[in-house]
């Protein structure tokens, strides 16, 4: 708990000093952007009403202790709570998340497990998808499978609309490469244990490959993986900045992407203090799930 309190203020103090480092003047974005052609009296009646004018360590204390009491501040551009902006914008990007989290799961066991039953080559061409799926990026993959599914084939559409096909190619954007990262940790946990005494001993019962794997190799494989989780959330997040603007789905990310162009200082902070909450949560939840499947790593 005192770990998740340091990320979560170290995430909003990083956050804050950063957004203030970019060059421009927060209060054009207050009175309508920079084309707005305020005058210095607006700008500076704005300064003074969202307490820009004050010295950045005083405008620094005002934020920590509006999140100690839970406001998050207005938004600049908006002129709403970020509160409601947040939490408008979230159910969409963590729909986008958690499926793309299923899918990436999914695809990374079919890679191990096509390794675990093949021979030599089959282990050699697996460890290669994984790599190459791990080092796609997000912006190309994207562009590749509109191409390939919504221009070729015509399938799936290539603007992502609130039904579950308009949720296919953001999530499947978003899960190859996170497949490609999670297929080469469990494959070599995997490969360690089907090397083990462990499973040795089941073969010799008469276990069959299919029954070793799923009964007694995965629940090693998933250890590392399981670990990784909060990661994972993390990179998909981080991603939907680029797969919501590029499929134009509504989310975080997108709001995101907007706010920093903008230099909405209160939805840049607030975002990234919920990813970061989010992050701690499914960070203990991976935690949690490595302790059931491991009885070592529980303490009485």
């Amino acid at each position: 708990m005192l770990g998740a309190v340091f990320v979560l203020w170290a995430a909003a103090t990083i956050t804050f000093f950063a957004v203030r480092a970019v060059p421009g003047d927060p209060a054009e974005t207050i009175i309508g952007g920079p084309g707005s052609q305020a005058g210095e009296e607006a700008l500076a009646a704005a300064r003074a009403e969202y307490g820009l004018d004050l010295p950045l360590w005083e405008q620094y204390l005002r934020y920590l202790g509006g999140l100690l009491s839970g406001d998050l501040g207005t938004s600049y551009a908006l002129r709403a709570p970020v509160t409601e902006v947040i939490g408008e914008q979230l159910p969409g990007t963590l729909a986008l998340a958690l499926t793309a989290l299923l899918l990436g799961w999914a695809l990374a066991l079919l890679l191990v497990r096509q390794a675990a039953r093949g021979g030599r080559v089959s282990r050699v061409l697996g460890t290669i998808m994984e790599v190459t799926a791990a080092a796609l990026p997000h912006f190309w993959l994207g562009a590749v499978l509109i191409l390939v599914f919504a221009t070729t084939l015509g399938w799936l559409p290539s603007v992502s609309t609130p039904d579950l096909p308009g949720l296919i190619l953001p999530a499947l954007t978003l899960a190859i490469p996170l497949a490609g990262f999670l297929g080469q940790v469990m494959r070599e946990s995997a490969d360690d244990a089907l090397a083990s005494t462990f499973a040795l001993s089941a073969r010799a019962r008469g276990e069959s490959p299919a029954g070793l794997f799923w009964r007694h190799v995965l629940r090693h494989a998933v250890l590392p993986a399981a670990s990784l989780s909060g990661w994972a959330f993390g990179t998909l997040i981080s991603g939907a900045v680029i797969v919501e603007t590029l499929f134009a789905r509504p989310g975080l990310g997108r709001t995101l992407f907007l706010a920093v162009q903008g230099r909405d200082v209160p939805v840049v902070t607030g975002t990234v203090l919920v990813v970061a909450l989010a992050y701690v949560l499914i960070t203990f939840a991976g935690d949690l799930l490595e302790m059931l499947v491991d009885p070592r790593r529980r303490r009485v």
